[in-house]
């Protein structure tokens, strides 16, 4: 991590295809920032029906004044986690083909987590992989989707069952945008945040919890640390472990039982943030269940997350065993059984297969 000007700070991703994190106020405006990512004369900023409003005009103005010959798209989906799915990805795929993208056209990807998946996996599947640039608007895309290069879109049985891996050529992470986040928003990315330091850095979570009150006034430099640092872990571990075959796992933590809670609740719920909370503090309770947690670990993070007022117990009316059915198609169960991110303190976290469906019921009773 390195700060390359006041203000800015860069985290390399190394890797068989490297780039940059770039985070710093103001880059939704920085034409040559944005246009340097741009290989040829075609690019596509695809959006969504509340960010593209907002900001993707400034992209583009920035665009045309530092390339005044770039042949530019625009494409907006409607709104939310409801929209990642096929239908949507083959109206983007339509975008692309309008544009009559080439092999060094761009997407770029303005907006939160949905837009940067479902950007990402048309990039990825557009003569076999084109460029996309991650434009994240929300901190829970800043700290999370943007980076690394997972992509995927939604089917009716699971979340993400249908993807790529497509890592992007570079994230700008322009933090001014969080100022207009709403405050439900801004809660569900400290969530990813907390995540870090629950997987890896335990001393994180004694910051957080000493920044909480700059974190949720907004505080431009409490949160730039944040990000930076959230970045910093997950740029690490993906560079060892790309393709998720063993380390990169950890950065499941509470996603198993977040993303059930999503199915299950028709993605009109909780939101993704909210949803990895719950799921965080079901997977600490799960590993005391197990014998391999303390319960003072799990109340530390509870009494955090809390703090952050994002939720910390399952939604009225859900069902465990209808959970546990999602949690069987999740992308992490393997043929030997549910497969689980589980923790033996704060900041060490390790994958456990072949947890008991039991006991998986248990924590989820419980």
């Amino acid at each position: 991590m390195s700060t390359s000007a006041p203000g800015r700070i860069e985290v390399e991703v190394a890797g068989a295809q490297p780039y940059r994190i770039t985070i710093a106020p103001g880059l939704l405006d920085d034409g040559a920032a944005l246009a340097a990512q741009v290989r040829g004369r075609q690019a596509l900023v695809l959006s969504d029906d509340t960010v593209a409003p907002l900001y993707a005009a400034r992209v583009a103005g920035a665009l045309r004044a530092a390339r005044p010959e770039l042949s530019l798209a625009h494409f907006a989906l409607p709104a939310g986690e409801s929209s990642k799915t096929l239908h949507w990805f083959g109206r983007a795929i339509d975008a692309l083909a309008a544009l009559g993208a080439r092999r060094d056209a761009c997407v770029l990807a303005l907006g939160g987590g949905v837009v940067g998946d479902l950007a990402g996996f048309a990039a990825a599947c557009w003569m076999r992989g084109i460029d996309c640039v991650q434009l994240p608007t929300t901190l829970l895309a800043m700290v999370d989707s943007s980076v690394g290069g997972k992509t995927a879109v939604d089917l009716p049985q699971g979340k993400n069952l249908v993807g790529a891996f497509h890592p992007p050529r570079a994230v700008l992470a322009d933090t001014g945008v969080l100022r207009t986040l709403p405050p439900r928003e801004l809660r569900a990315g400290l969530a990813e945040v907390v995540k870090y330091g629950a997987i890896v850095d335990a001393p994180f979570l004694d910051w957080l919890d000493a920044h909480a009150d700059a974190l949720l006034a907004m505080d431009d430099d409490a949160l730039a640390a944040a990000v930076a640092r959230s970045c910093a872990h997950k740029a690490a571990i993906v560079e060892r472990d790309p393709f998720e075959h063993g380390e990169r796992a950890l950065l499941n933590f509470g996603h198993t039982f977040g993303h059930a809670i999503e199915t299950e609740q028709g993605y009109g719920g909780l939101n993704h943030g909210e949803a990895v909370a719950v799921g965080m503090v079901l997977a600490a309770r799960l590993s005391e269940t197990l014998g391999l947690s303390r319960p003072e670990d799990g109340e530390r993070l509870r009494a955090l997350l809390t703090r952050f007022g994002l939720p910390v117990a399952l939604p009225a009316g859900l069902d465990a065993e209808s959970l546990l059915a999602h949690m069987r198609l999740d992308k992490k169960a393997q043929a030997g059984g549910l497969r689980f991110i589980v923790w033996e303190r704060a900041g060490r976290a390790r994958v456990l297969s072949d947890v008991p469906e039991s006991t998986v019921l248990a924590a989820l009773r419980s």
